[in-house]
């Protein structure tokens, strides 16, 4: 996506029409390209083994690479000197890891049982999709809505870091524990503790990195005014370039499984929506109850309703295989998460006129 719609001074002076054609229309695009992969999974023979040919861990290269080119730009534009004012903001982080790691897991779990309790595959897929917290497309969303960009580099992560230490405990608690204690029937899985680091070096680590070191270079070399003024603008696009890009190719790999089954998708779908919904209210009315500004409170909005899709389908994927139905959970929660959070985009926009008024960090536009 271009720097017009994230770049936080054009967003706080309402300049709507400076907004590039791609950018104005950017629900559109993703519409668009979710029905082309759909569409050419479903009708170009062998384009889904093609695609998992070559893979890093569980997922696809080529959809790695999409999801690389997606979150480089965006870390790209984080002042990494001042995550310092993140890290001491003790709110925010407590609440972003009570959101994340109790309540996003739990509410999951219950939607879980609430809505698939004949379908204990799926209802199975969709508590690891809770588990697996949102570490990459997550920084797309939260930009877009003018959240605090410093803040979510951060919660991402420290999100990463407790994914590779409790993931596997979590979901042994709320597959076998828990269900016990409840009297319901228990899920035996062994969690990849690879399939979780690789997934966290790769998704996060490697774009994290290269952002780090193009500002600090680039700021270097040229300095602030130059990086911040015609480098960022100039990547910027691809941003949204990669995210298209990962659509197209994340539907077309699972197309036929999703088309083939649209009553099973339905089902999956709607405890989906609950969740995302919840969780982004929950978050981000919590934060503005603890004093959070508009920029921060969107920001653990965003975290706490994003999940890991990659690491989720990955999981479910190496522990019960391609062609399961927690795999298939899994590959519906990016087709009800990518639109739903593009929606709540906009709903952010909106509620923090409502919500913070007279609040510098709301976007005017």
């Amino acid at each position: 996506m271009s720097d017009t719609i994230i770049d936080r001074p054009a967003a706080q002076h309402g300049v709507v029409k400076d907004m590039s054609f791609l950018d104005r229309w950017l629900p559109a695009w993703i519409i668009a390209a979710m029905v082309v992969g759909l569409f050419l999974g479903r009708v170009v023979p062998g384009l889904g083994t093609a695609l998992e040919a070559v893979k890093v861990g569980e997922v696809s290269l080529p959809i790695a690479i999409g999801l690389l080119v997606m979150m480089y730009p965006v870390l790209a534009k984080v002042r990494y000197d001042e995550t310092h004012r993140v890290t001491g903001d003790r709110k925010l982080l407590g609440l972003s890891l009570v959101l994340n790691w109790l309540v996003g897991p739990a509410l999951m779990f219950s939607l879980a049982w609430i809505f698939l309790p004949d379908l204990p595959e799926y209802r199975t897929g969709l508590i690891i999709v809770g588990l697996a917290r949102c570490i990459a497309m997550v920084l797309i969303w939260n930009d877009l809505a003018c959240g605090d960009r410093e803040a979510a580099a951060v919660l991402v992560a420290i999100n990463s870091v407790f994914q590779v230490m409790a993931f596997g405990l979590l979901g042994w608690f709320y597959l076998q524990l828990l269900p016990s204690w409840l009297g319901l029937p228990t899920t035996s899985a062994e969690f990849s503790m690879g399939a979780i680091v690789l997934s966290v070096l790769v998704f996060l680590g490697i774009p994290l990195l290269a952002g780090f070191l193009t500002r600090t270079l680039g700021e270097r070399a040229k300095g602030r005014e130059w990086y911040e003024n015609t480098f960022l603008p100039a990547i910027g696009p691809f941003a949204l370039y990669g995210l298209l890009f990962t659509i197209v190719l994340l539907f077309a790999l699972q197309g036929d499984a999703i088309t083939s089954n649209p009553w099973d998708v339905a089902r999956i779908a709607l405890p989906l929506l609950v969740y995302f919904f919840a969780m982004f209210g929950i978050g981000l009315l919590a934060s503005r109850g603890m004093g959070l500004n508009y920029a921060k409170s969107t920001t653990v909005a965003f975290t706490a309703a994003g999940n890991n899709f990659e690491l989720a389908i990955a999981v479910a994927i190496a522990t019960f295989g391609v062609t399961s139905g927690q795999a298939l959970a899994g590959v519906v929660g990016p087709l009800i998460e990518v639109p739903v959070l593009v929606a709540l985009v906009y709903v952010s926009l909106w509620a923090g006129r409502t919500l913070f008024p007279g609040d510098s960090t709301v976007p005017t536009r």
